[in-house]
């Protein structure tokens, strides 16, 4: 009689992207950030600067073209290439980190360990922008039809005040949730991982997603900040940007360290 072996049960495996995060994390990562900002302040500020003047370069721009109909997706896209731009930010905290000399030259001159792999990021997630954009002008013309933008100055009654515009108002909430969701996902480690690793653009951002969904209630508070941050930025005028866009790249930085194998 032949006697099948008893069926033991699968061994557990250890979750390689669980990171032994805590809600307090955020706060240290600001907290680290500020202590890079203040390093060689001269140097962040001056990148401060120059988002600034890109921004309000736009945002002139897109009101002297008429295209202001599309300033709103165009601040929600900012989100979404903002980490590409802070590259400079993140060799700067790594050279601290490191103590190596840092100088304008790391600054505004980057030499990324991946190579050509962070530009072929920074293009993707360019595109992404694009898509929101475009979405958030199908989604106005879906609810309003075929009517011009009234202009900045009217938009607020005219969504506000009416079943239709409260409508566009939840749909768009929710399709620009989900760009925003994505984008921060794929982006919220993948650029510092290029800048200090060897590796390719879409394990970059595979690796970043996953390590988003695996430390999901930590990475949310730490989304919420920079999304309060920024729109604290913005209710500045934007000048707000030139202190706080520098502070969140630095605290980038470090909330990558933070789930680095090293670091768990």
């Amino acid at each position: 009689m032949t006697m099948l072996p008893s069926v033991a049960p699968p061994l557990p495996t250890v979750n390689k992207w669980a990171r032994p995060l805590t809600m307090a994390d955020p706060v240290k990562w600001l907290a680290q950030g500020w202590r890079d900002f203040v390093t060689q302040m001269a140097m962040s500020l001056a990148y401060g600067v120059l988002i600034l003047a890109i921004s309000l370069i736009l945002v002139s721009g897109l009101i002297a073209l008429r295209r202001d109909y599309i300033l709103f997706p165009v601040f929600a896209g900012f989100m979404v290439i903002g980490p590409i731009l802070a590259v400079g930010l993140y060799e700067k905290s790594r050279r601290i980190e490191e103590g190596l000399p840092v100088s304008w030259q790391n600054l505004f001159f980057v030499r990324p360990r991946s190579g050509g792999q962070i530009l072929f990021t920074g293009v993707l997630l360019c595109l992404l922008m694009i898509v929101w954009i475009r979405a958030a002008v199908l989604i106005y013309a879906l609810f309003f039809g075929m009517v011009a933008f009234p202009g900045l100055d009217h938009i607020a009654p005219m969504l506000f005040t009416s079943g239709t515009g409260w409508a566009m108002l939840t749909v768009g909430t929710l399709a620009g949730g989900l760009f925003a969701a994505f984008s921060f996902a794929i982006s919220a480690f993948s650029i510092p991982m290029l800048l200090d690793q060897r590796t390719d653009a879409l394990t970059a951002m595979g690796s970043s997603m996953a390590l988003v969904w695996n430390n999901l209630r930590v990475l949310l508070l730490w989304a919420v900040i920079v999304l309060a941050l920024f729109l604290a930025g913005l209710a500045t005028g934007m000048f707000g940007l030139i202190v706080i866009y520098p502070l969140l790249g630095h605290a980038t930085w470090h909330a990558y360290r933070a789930v680095q194998p090293e670091a768990a």
